[in-house]
């Protein structure tokens, strides 16, 4: 298969799977979503979507959230892991917007990844799912799968993201991302994983992780 059938082949595949995939994280505008991305770092979407609604409860906006310390953010997020650093994050970043951006999460990478404890991926969620400008975010999964699927080397993320938007096209980039994550979880995870189930690696994966699975 050339890399333009198997990316073709990628894309009809997810689209028969996951014609309309959801947000994962749940969140009601772009600031309850910037806070949902920052906090699933390290950890699960469904335990993050857990917590949300406790913190979002005392503050959905940057203006209530500085109301509150660092250390009553820090007793709410405990749960989703590497809260110090997190907590610190949301009340860095929610000073920001009050006093840079009106209390408006910005539509920019720049003005993104300059606040506290945001980096390109958490930019890059934010752009795509609440202003639906074009990006496309790598996680883990989408790291895996795109080695898996030979479409990239899985050197860095940095790559991974250069290939795929290399590859795919740019209208669907936003739909994509999610499919993939979507696909990731369900027939393609780093343990337990079925080739069987995997249609999409099992067609078109690269020869050395076919033959390791083959071969364990």
């Amino acid at each position: 298969m050339t890399k333009k059938e198997s990316v073709d082949f990628v894309i009809t595949e997810l689209e028969k799977l996951y014609p309309k995939p959801p947000i994962p994280l749940t969140h009601k505008d772009p600031y309850t979503l910037l806070i949902s991305v920052l906090l699933s770092a390290q950890s699960t979407d469904a335990r993050v979507n857990t917590i949300t609604p406790l913190l979002f409860k005392k503050a959905d906006n940057p203006y209530d959230m500085v109301k509150l310390s660092v250390e009553e953010i820090r007793e709410i997020i405990k749960p989703v892991g590497l809260s110090p650093m997190k907590s610190k994050g949301i009340y860095g970043l929610s000073k920001i917007l009050i006093e840079k951006h009106d209390g408006n999460v910005p539509q920019s990478f720049e003005d993104l990844e300059e606040l506290p404890a945001v980096g390109h991926k958490t930019a890059s969620v934010v752009m795509s799912q609440a202003f639906d400008i074009p990006s496309f975010p790598v996680d883990t999964h989408i790291h895996r799968l795109m080695y898996r699927w030979n479409l990239s080397n899985g050197k860095n993320v940095v790559q991974t993201e250069k290939d795929a938007k290399r590859l795919f096209p740019k209208e669907i980039w936003n739909k994509l991302h999610l499919q993939i994550i979507y696909y990731a979880r369900e027939y393609s995870p780093a343990r337990a994983w079925d080739l069987e189930k995997d249609i999409i690696t099992k067609k078109i994966g690269r020869k050395s992780v076919l033959n390791a699975y083959y071969n364990k």
